[in-house]
């Protein structure tokens, strides 16, 4: 009887770790839809719902760039229109606290793949980091 009572325990604990950890993605992706959201809909507000104000965003165009995220990506949206962007989430991994999640942002003629570094921040996931390249695509697709 004792066994089985510490069997049920650990199930227990371990399917309550797995509905943590499935809460945290979903709140994860919600973080990562308003930045989406921003960059399709050229929507500058939703990056403040997406980014600690802190948040950099890093990339290489000839020699290493760091700007506040916030700041940059609004200025972005708010001097160029809205094009045709499809989006994915390709990949999302968390330890505790933090996470890391690979996006892609694909429109005509390249594609822009961020690597997004988020805390949970009181109790909010918020992202810290992003960096990202550019992938130009060949005329054969």
């Amino acid at each position: 009887m004792k066994k089985i009572f510490f069997v049920f325990i650990l199930i227990t604990i371990f399917m309550t770790q797995v509905q943590a950890q499935n809460n945290d993605i979903q709140l994860i992706e919600k973080t990562i839809n308003y930045y989406l959201d921003g960059m399709t809909k050229h929507n500058a507000k939703s990056f403040e719902k997406a980014f600690h104000p802190n948040a950099t965003m890093k990339w290489i165009d000839k020699k290493y760039e760091e700007v506040n995220a916030i700041e940059a990506l609004s200025a972005y949206v708010n001097a160029n229109d809205p094009v045709k962007t499809k989006t994915s989430i390709m990949a999302i991994n968390t330890a505790g606290d933090a996470a890391n999640a690979q996006l892609e942002l694909e429109y005509d003629t390249f594609s822009y793949i961020d690597f997004m570094h988020l805390l949970k921040i009181d109790g909010k996931w918020k992202i810290v980091s992003k960096t990202y390249s550019t992938k130009t695509k060949s005329n054969k697709e």
